[in-house]
């Protein structure tokens, strides 16, 4: 066979990739061995979002009584998870259609490919491919840590903890980022037994006054361990038994399972990428330019989680366009466009990054903050926990970032990443509508602080009424 873009991988990035090549013009193979109907649909953004529902009802249910409202709440573990995997397979589902047309096109080639030579590919069950350039999407795997391997059924990754047939009765969670912190506060809410251990950072936070009221905020619900240390796991007739030490001290406990949320790799391991003619460097990973997409000046471009920049749905997306428009093209190829970076964790409190984290920012820039403990909205609905800090520059007071820990701050985050892609300043962010009470409020009082720390080089342009009720 013989095209002008070989695609590696049908997930959100190759399919979009797809697209984006047959748009320019290019004729395409579309390669991937299965399951299909991409990494956010069957093991990642849906399914997490459906379990976390169901905890979320549980939870708001039993905490009615602050209210004045009296309940008796009854979890049906199997019934959960019955509504997950159903809901899920619905939204896998629709994919699987997309991929049915590719197969009705013969455009879609249902084995595992791996390069013989640059621009040949060889392919389970269908011999040689050639082609003038390739995507390489073939997304990424769960990472278990060394002392977890060899432990049997009892150790499970977010990919397979959504096939569970009922909830467990007590799940150790390895690892504090994206995926740990919403699977195990989702667990803990529908009545498991749930210990978290992680390093140091929580989630993507890197602002230190966030990640403390982060951390205070879950540590209050949940049984979170950060900076631990592993001693020892060992499989036992009732599970696993788990020692670990941390600022606590030491600890021991069996939990049924262990849930691995210590990050993902990239599936790149697999495509033999040194026969590819790509510069490779000591882990033997390629050197992707992230405007392009495009592994040194070579035909060979990588998209979405295999590129191991931003794992998210929508940069994959964005990403796949880039180097499917490139691949296209090549050798003439073009920087992207890419969005203000945004990324949201669906705990309660959501935590939240926009633009630029805290970790990047120079001293140019100005902070101003809202502590959720006091704001309006979030009082009346009893969640008034968190911090907001945003970040602009202190020469003309642009909007360049933001760390995020407050009551569905998810909808906060898309008004400051679209103001941030914008280009406002915190002035033009102060003359924007802000409707009483919402939480958004909560956004108007971190930027008049914003505004007070940059009075010494950005005069005040006008005044607004005092926020009410706050």
């Amino acid at each position: 066979m013989h095209v002008d873009v070989a695609i590696l991988g049908a997930g959100t990035a190759g399919l979009t990739a797809r697209r984006a090549a047959e748009n320019a013009g290019a004729s395409v193979a579309v390669i991937d061995p299965g399951p299909f109907g991409t990494t956010c649909a069957r093991v990642g953004c849906m399914p997490s979002k459906l379990l976390i529902a169901a905890a979320d009802a549980a939870w708001h249910a039993r905490e009615a009584e602050v209210f004045g409202v009296h309940t008796t709440v009854q979890v049906d573990g199997a019934a959960v998870m019955a509504r997950v995997q159903a809901e899920r397979d619905r939204f896998v589902g629709f994919v699987l259609r997309g991929v049915q047309g590719l197969r009705d096109r013969g455009v879609l080639l249902e084995g595992r490919a791996r390069f013989l030579a640059p621009g040949r590919l060889e392919v389970d069950g269908y011999g040689e491919v050639q082609a003038r350039s390739v995507v390489l999407a073939v997304g990424g795997r769960p990472f278990v840590p060394p002392p977890f391997r060899g432990l049997g059924t009892r150790v499970i990754s977010s990919d397979q903890v959504f096939d569970l047939p009922t909830l467990p009765e007590s799940v150790l969670v390895v690892g504090a980022g994206v995926i740990g912190l919403e699977l195990g506060q989702a667990l803990h809410r529908l009545g498991v037994r749930v210990t978290i251990v992680g390093r140091e950072r929580l989630g993507p936070l890197s602002d230190p006054v966030v990640a403390a009221s982060a951390r205070d905020a879950l540590g209050r619900e949940l049984d979170l361990q950060m900076g631990h240390e592993l001693h020892g796991a060992v499989e036992t007739p009732d599970g696993v038994h788990v020692t670990w030490s941390g600022a606590g001290g030491p600890r021991e406990a069996v939990f049924e399972h262990v849930l691995v949320a210590a990050g993902r790799r990239n599936n790149l391991d697999g495509v033999r990428l040194e026969n590819a003619g790509v510069p490779l460097d000591d882990r033997g990973l390629p050197a992707v330019d992230l405007a392009t997409l495009q592994v040194g000046d070579t035909n060979v471009f990588v998209a979405g989680d295999a590129s191991g920049f931003r794992p998210l749905l929508h940069e994959a997306a964005d990403e796949g366009r880039i180097a499917g428009a490139n691949a296209a093209t090549f050798p003439r190829v073009q920087a992207g466009r890419r969005r203000t970076p945004l990324a949201v964790v669906f705990t309660d409190p959501n935590l939240a990054v926009v633009g630029e984290p805290w970790s990047a920012m120079p001293d140019r820039c100005a902070v101003g903050q809202i502590d959720y403990g006091d704001q309006g909205r979030a009082r009346v609905m009893n969640q008034h926990r968190g911090i907001v800090r945003l970040y602009a520059t202190r020469d003309c007071g642009r909007l360049v970032g933001a760390e995020l820990c407050g009551p569905r701050v998810e909808h906060t985050a898309h008004l400051l990443a679209w103001a941030i892609q914008s280009g406002l300043t915190v002035d033009d962010a102060l003359s924007m509508p802000f409707y009483h009470p919402v939480i958004e409020e909560g956004l108007r009082t971190a930027l008049r602080d914003l505004r007070t720390a940059l009075h010494e080089v950005c005069p005040i342009v006008g005044e607004d009424d005092d926020e009410p009720g706050h």
